[in-house]
C-alpha cells in the first residue's frame, strides 16, 4: 500500500471506523511523507506519524497553527482564534497564563469529591437501567454524564442546560473532522457559535447579580477588577473551546476505553482498590485509543523533514494516534499494557498547546473506572458499538452493555 492508497482510505468511512491498520502500514512506509491528494485551497504538505518527529514539531514554538483564510467572515472561526487553544504567542501565552491558574493542583483536589459524587449517582442509573439483563447505553448513563457534568460543575454551567449545550457542540465537532468544512457544517457551526456566544454573555450577566463559587465568576472577578489581561470577548471564546475540548476528550476515553478494558478481565478485577494500576490503564487506553487522531502545525520557514520538503507556512498533519502506536518508540505497539513503561502517549498534545484539561480527564478515568468495575464486574458489551463517523474526534457514540446486576 502506498501512501496515496493509504490516505485515501483514511479518509474512507471504513478507515474512521478502525483506522490502526492504516496506521500500522503508515509506520512501515516511514515517519512522514508527501501529502497525496491535496484539496483545492488546501496547505497541506506532509504527513507525518513517527512518534519522535510529531513530539518534536509539537514542543518547538516556532511550528504554529495557521489561521485559515477568511476566518474574520465566520463566527465558529472567529470564536477559535480568539481562544488559547487555536492561536500562537503571544496572545496564547496571555490567555494560557489566565486560565492555569484555575487547573491547579487545589482545585483538581476539590473536584474528587464532585467526581466521587456523580459517578455513584450514574452507577446507580446504571443499576436502574440495567436491572433483570435490561441493556443500558453506556455512553448516556456513564461516559457522557461523568465528565459534562464535571466539568459544568467547575465552570458554572446549570446542568439542565447541557442536553442544548451538547449539540451545538456536535455541530462544531462536526466542522472540524477531516472534510468537515463543507458550506452546510460551516453554516452549523456558525449558528453553534453565535448561540453559545449569546448563552455565555446572559450566563456572565447573571453571575455579575449573583456570583457563584465556579470558574466563571471567579474569571469575571478577576476580568472586571482589571487584574487579567483578558476581554469579555475572549473570555466568552475560551469557555465555549475549554469546555468542549475538556469533556469530549473524556467521554470518548470511557467509551472508547471500556471495550478495550473488557478484553483484559484480570485488569478490570484488579483495578478497584490499586491506583497505580488504575493510573497506568488510564495511561494505557489514551495511548491506544486517543479520542484526537490529528493537529496541524505550519512551518515557520522552509524546511525539510527527513527528506520530505515543507515550504514556509505549509502544514503538516500530525497524526497523533499513529505516533502513539510507532513500533520505534514502543514494543509491541497493538498490546494493552497498563505496566507498561516508556515515552508518555502524546493523546493530550505537548509543548504550548498541551490540553489543560488532561488533570481533570485522568482524575476522572482514575476515580470513575475503578468504582464502575467493582459495582459491575460482570459488565459486557451486548451490541456492536457506534463509532461517531469522526476522525479528529473519533469514538464511540453508542455503546450498549449489560450490567450483570
Amino acid at each position: 500500500m502506498d501512501i496515496t492508497e493509504l490516505i485515501t482510505n483514511l479518509y474512507s468511512d471504513q478507515g474512521r471506523q478502525d483506522p490502526y491498520p492504516l496506521y500500522a502500514a503508515l509506520h512501515e512506509l516511514g515517519p512522514v511523507h508527501v501529502f497525496p491528494k491535496r484539496a483545492p485551497g488546501s496547505t497541506v504538505t506532509a504527513v507525518a506519524g513517527g512518534y519522535d518527529l510529531v513530539d518534536a514539531i509539537l514542543r518547538d514554538p516556532e511550528w504554529t497553527k495557521q489561521s485559515p483564510p477568511g476566518w474574520e467572515q465566520h463566527e465558529i472561526l472567529r470564536t477559535f482564534e480568539s481562544s488559547m487553544m487555536f492561536i500562537n504567542p503571544p496572545d496564547h501565552t496571555r490567555m494560557r497564563a489566565v486560565f492555569a491558574k484555575t487547573f491547579t493542583p487545589r482545585r483538581l483536589g476539590a473536584l474528587e469529591p464532585v467526581i466521587e459524587r456523580v459517578t455513584e449517582r450514574q452507577l446507580d442509573r446504571m443499576a436502574e437501567a440495567g436491572a433483570d439483563g435490561a441493556e443500558v447505553d453506556f455512553v448516556a448513563d456513564f461516559a457522557y454524564p461523568i465528565p459534562a457534568l464535571v466539568m459544568a460543575d467547575f465552570i458554572g454551567l446549570p446542568e439542565a442546560d447541557l442536553a442544548w449545550y451538547r449539540e451545538r457542540v456536535e455541530w462544531i465537532d462536526e466542522f472540524l473532522d477531516l472534510g468537515g468544512a463543507t458550506p452546510q457544517r460551516l453554516a452549523q457551526a456558525n449558528t453553534a457559535a453565535e448561540e453559545l456566544r449569546g448563552y455565555y454573555r446572559e450566563l456572565i450577566a447573571t453571575r455579575r447579580r449573583v456570583p457563584g463559587e465556579d470558574l466563571i465568576t471567579g474569571l469575571i472577578e478577576a476580568l472586571d477588577s482589571g487584574t487579567v489581561d483578558l476581554t469579555e470577548d475572549e473570555l466568552i471564546s475560551n469557555l465555549i473551546v475549554l469546555f468542549n475540548a475538556s469533556f469530549v476528550t473524556t467521554v470518548y476515553m470511557f467509551s472508547n476505553g471500556l471495550p478495550l478494558l473488557l478484553e483484559h478481565p484480570q485488569v478490570t478485577a484488579a483495578l478497584p482498590g490499586d491506583d497505580e494500576l488504575t493510573r497506568g490503564a488510564v495511561d494505557e487506553v489514551l495511548r491506544m485509543q486517543s479520542p484526537v487522531h490529528f493537529l496541524a502545525r505550519a512551518a515557520p520557514r522552509d524546511t525539510v523533514l527527513q527528506g520530505v520538503p515543507v515550504a514556509e507556512g505549509e502544514n503538516v498533519m500530525l497524526l497523533i494516534a499513529a505516533a502513539n502506536r510507532d513500533p520505534a518508540r514502543f514494543a509491541d505497539p497493538d498490546r494493552f499494557d497498563p505496566r507498561r513503561s516508556g515515552p508518555p502517549s502524546l493523546a493530550f498534545g505537548v509543548g504550548l498547546h498541551f490540553c489543560l484539561g488532561a488533570g481533570v480527564s485522568r482524575l476522572e478515568g482514575r476515580l470513575a473506572l475503578p468504582r464502575l468495575f467493582a459495582r459491575f464486574p460482570d459488565l459486557r458489551v451486548s451490541r456492536t458499538p457506534e463509532y461517531s463517523g469522526s476522525l479528529f474526534l473519533r469514538g464511540i457514540d453508542k455503546l450498549f452493555v449489560t450490567t450483570g446486576a
